[in-house]
Formats: C-alpha cells, sequence, structure tokens
C-alpha cells in the first residue's frame, strides 16, 4: 500500500496533497496542465524534493522530512513510465528491458530469465534484439512498461502514457497494465487528462486543482467540469 503526504511551494500555488493507493488498485490522477499531477510523481518517486512529505510503501518509510529520512531514487523501487517512452533508442529491446535490473548489479542468469519473461508477458519478444528506436509508438510503451515492471516494483506510476499512441496501441497498454498490476498486486498510480482512459483503467480517480484534491471517487461518477481549473 502506498501512503504519502506531501507539501511543496510552487511557482503559482502550493501542492498540498495526500493519497493512499491499495495493492492491486489503479488511481488515476487528473486535472489540467499544471496542477500538480507530475509533482506529485516526482516527489513520491524522490525526483523531486518536498518541502515537507511523509511518504510510506509497503510498511517502509521512503520520506519523512521531519526526520530527515529520504531514501534515493534508485533504492524506493518503484517503475516509473513516461510520456515518451524514454526508451534508449541506440540499445535493443532485451537491453532496454534489463536496464533497471543491470544497475542493481543483479546476476546474468537471473536478468535473463526475467527479461525473458517480461517480454513475454508484453508480447515483444520477437523484437528483442531490435534497436528501440526503430519501434512503433505502442511497441516502445510496451518495452517501457516491460522495463517498469521487470524490477518487481513495489509501485507502479506511469505519467501520460497513452498520449502519443494510436487507438489499438492504448488499449492493449491499458488492458496489460490492468492485468499485471492485478496480477502482482501493487498500488499503481496512472497520471492522465483524459475522462476516458479514467473509466477505463482506474479503479479510483482523483482530481487536483492548484495542488489540492477537488474531487475523489468512482471514476464513472467523476464531474464533467471541475469546478476550480475548469479542467475536462
Amino acid at each position: 500500500m502506498l501512503e504519502a503526504v506531501m507539501v511543496k511551494r510552487l511557482r503559482d500555488f502550493t501542492l498540498d496533497f495526500a493519497l493512499t493507493v491499495q495493492p492491486g488498485e489503479i488511481m488515476v490522477l487528473m486535472g489540467g496542465n499544471g496542477s500538480g499531477k507530475s509533482t506529485t510523481l516526482n516527489i513520491i518517486s524522490g525526483l523531486i524534493e518536498a518541502d515537507t512529505a511523509t511518504i510510506t510503501l509497503n510498511n517502509q518509510c521512503l520520506c519523512r522530512t521531519k526526520d530527515d529520512v529520504d531514501v534515493p531514487v534508485e533504492d524506493r523501487r518503484i517503475g516509473y513510465v513516461l510520456q515518451n517512452s524514454a526508451v534508449f533508442p541506440c540499445m535493443t529491446v532485451r537491453d532496454n528491458v534489463a536496464f533497471g535490473l543491470r544497475a542493481r548489479h543483479i546476476g546474468r542468469s537471473v536478468i535473463a530469465e526475467r527479461v525473458a519473461l517480461w517480454m513475454d508477458r508484453m508480447h515483444i519478444g520477437d523484437l528483442a534484439d531490435v534497436k528501440a528506436g526503430n519501434l512503433s509508438g505502442g511497441q516502445k510503451q510496451r518495452v517501457a512498461l516491460a522495463r517498469a515492471l521487470v524490477i518487481e516494483p513495489g509501485l507502479l506510476m506511469m505519467d501520460e502514457p497513452f498520449t502519443a499512441l494510436d487507438v489499438e496501441s492504448t488499449q492493449a497498454v491499458k488492458d496489460l497494465t490492468r492485468r499485471f498490476v492485478k496480477k502482482i498486486q501493487i498500488p499503481c498510480i496512472v497520471v492522465t487528462h483524459r475522462v476516458t482512459d479514467s473509466t477505463d483503467i482506474g479503479d479510483r480517480a482523483c482530481v487536483l486543482c492548484q495542488g489540492r484534491k477537488e474531487w475523489e471517487g468512482i471514476p464513472s461518477e467523476m464531474p464533467e467540469i471541475c469546478s476550480v481549473c475548469h479542467c475536462k
């Protein structure tokens, strides 16, 4: 389970936000541009330092500013998938998926086994020796998802992962994400600006406006328009 409480003074407002995500649950985080969605993910991952925060993942304290607890990014066991996939274009699919494991100095035989498993699960095994720069957008997102999950994370976070994909690829990535979040029972946060994404993939949704929670509930019951920042 993820439990996070954070405060971060930004240029135009102060992010003051708390959320809880259960194992196997997909929380969709929505809001207008600049509402604090990506900042929230970056604070949880450790890429941005909050003014004050307490973040606990699966009973491990990742951050507690009042006690100077701040687990390094590489030790937080968080899988992070970005909008542009962030694959290494000159590396093969196999090497892209293996990247996080090699950074953790895991043995070669274990890496080979886990990489093969996740490439197969993401239906990219036949692309193992293809340079990632030659893949389609949907294939790149599958590579990014495999790379995020192969490290056996305690949390999966995805920041606008469907924006650059066509309809068919979008549905495939949504289906794969739901399947494996449920299968391995990890909490998951998906940032998106599209209501259809929240109803397709989310168990719960939360709308952020100017750094504060405007609404939270079942995605199908989300208000059509936000009363504060008018995000759709």
